[in-house]
């Protein structure tokens, strides 16, 4: 365990010793605030786990506990129970994780992803064992929102990108996708972000809507671009060794309490984007927000087959499996919606 993290641990374990109950009080981090869209999911997961049972859940937003690296280990240490990180930082950990950054691989229909990641094969029976060996429960992933570029340049084409640094999440996949798109990748941890655009250390930034309104991104940057290249996606895991310590009735408690929250979040997020980019406009005039049209879209999607044949060598052992079984659930999914 890093330092960082040994630091995080000490601090936690003297904040929650007080009142402790063995497994009853269950710790829960996240890597967004409490009012962005992994912290609605923790609180409601937490509000239906206390309404359910006597056990108490203490929830740790982005920031309280380390950065995501410090988190991860806490969370297969057991020193928490729960944890929600996107497959973006767990990438390095479990390589066929990286398949939801194929660019135009999932679909922007709000109905259809989240009938793909209700009912996905792939997400209920292929990942779970993945994640097993790195000693965590997959309970759950859900869609955050439509992908955003944010830059100090208009992007209506890949040369815009030409030499702009661009701010990934350290995942090999993603930095392989902006290396397609004409820009130089640079992985850097989330907390050094807003001040690396503030002094020109990178020039742009990719996430959802409502995470660059809430964290002002926008205020360092003067474009929003929306070229439609993939949906942020997060999984919700548990300590494997404390989820297998439970009793069968609190192991039907936290999935009846993840299926609850799952459905609260889709609902939570039908307006979300649009919303947030209203506000975003409001507190900055300026800023210009691009939906490229189809034909300024395609030398971005023409990208994908090169970024999905890098998935199929670096992705791990059940990369195709796996590539092949989203297909088929985004197809059926498309069906269903």
């Amino acid at each position: 365990m890093s330092y960082k993290s040994l630091l995080a641990a000490s601090a936690l374990a003297l904040a929650t010793s007080a009142g402790m109950a063995g497994a009853d009080t269950w710790r829960y981090a996240f890597e967004e605030a409490m009012d962005e869209v992994q912290g609605v999911f923790a609180q409601k997961f937490k509000e239906e786990i206390e309404a359910n049972s006597d056990h108490e859940i203490q929830l740790f937003p982005f920031g309280t506990l380390g950065e995501s690296a410090d988190v991860m280990e806490q969370a297969q240490s057991g020193i928490l129970q729960f944890v929600d990180q996107s497959p973006g930082f767990t990438g390095a950990l479990i390589p066929e994780a990286q398949v939801f950054f194929v660019p135009y691989l999932l679909p922007q229909d709000e109905d259809q992803l989240a009938s793909f990641f209700e009912n996905s094969v792939a997400i209920n029976e292929l990942f779970p064992p993945l994640y097993e060996e790195q000693g965590l429960k997959l309970l759950t992933m859900f869609p955050e929102g439509e992908v955003m570029m944010t830059t100090q340049e208009p992007v209506t084409s890949p040369e815009d990108l030409n030499e702009v640094k661009f701010r990934v999440m350290t995942n090999p996949l993603l930095v392989g996708s902006y290396q397609a798109f004409g820009a130089t990748p640079t992985p850097l941890p989330w907390g050094e972000v807003y001040g690396a655009l503030q002094t020109g250390i990178i020039q742009g930034q990719e996430n959802p809507a409502f995470f660059i309104e809430s964290t002002k991104m926008y205020e360092v940057t003067d474009h929003i671009t929306r070229t439609g290249h993939n949906n942020f996606t997060t999984a919700v895991m548990a300590n494997l060794d404390f989820y297998e310590g439970l009793s069968e009735e609190d192991k039907t408690l936290v999935q009846d309490a993840i299926d609850v929250a799952f459905d609260h979040i889709i609902e939570y997020q039908k307006g979300l984007t649009e919303e947030s980019l209203a506000k975003i406009k409001e507190a900055k005039p300026s800023i210009t927000i691009t939906t490229l049209t189809e034909e300024q879209r395609q030398p971005f999607m023409d990208t994908a087959d090169e970024v999905e044949a890098e998935f199929l060598e670096i992705g791990g052992d059940q990369a195709e499996e796996i590539l092949n079984q989203l297909k088929e659930d985004l197809e059926a999914a498309s069906g269903e919606s």
